[in-house]
């Protein structure tokens, strides 16, 4: 039995951080540079694209996975591609999905990464818990989650 992919990894020195990715492809350009690239798949109508807000998490994960691959002493291309796939509808499943299959390249910049590493881990050292950003999706759910339990436990 062949190991588990261990995807791609780097120490970041000044905060000894391990960070780990599991790149999908690397691709190699005229210039002899690598290209990193991510496989995306939905089923939606219309045109793909990585231009919505929430898809600012899959830019980063291309920075991130750029920077995790010029950590292996290798020449990366700031540009990097999407490959997205797009189920289409059918009138019947049969047991068979058709994908529309669209290459979106995207010019990564992971000059922020450092920066990133290093306030994660001086948050992850500090005694103090940082306030939530109002935008935040999930705090809602952990802040009703808090109080339910508090409930349980007063009630119990």
């Amino acid at each position: 039995m062949a190991p588990n992919f261990k995807g791609v990894q780097a120490q970041h020195l000044p905060t000894n951080l391990i960070v780990t990715g599991a790149v999908d492809d690397l691709w190699l350009n005229p210039a002899g540079e690598i290209i990193v690239v991510d496989y995306k798949s939905t089923a939606k109508s219309g045109e793909v694209t990585i231009d919505a807000d929430w898809q600012m998490a899959y830019k980063r994960q291309m920075e991130v996975y750029q920077w995790l691959v010029r950590r292996q002493a290798l020449t990366v291309s700031n540009t990097g591609y999407f490959v997205y796939c797009n189920g289409q509808d059918a009138e019947a499943f049969d047991g068979r999905i058709e994908f529309t299959v669209k290459l979106l390249p995207y010019t990564g910049r992971d000059n922020w990464v450092e920066g990133a590493l290093v306030d994660l881990k001086a948050c992850l050292m500090s005694d103090d818990i940082p306030d939530q950003p109002n935008d935040c999706e999930f705090c809602g759910y952990v802040l009703a989650r808090a109080e339910q339990e508090v409930s349980r436990a007063s009630n119990g």
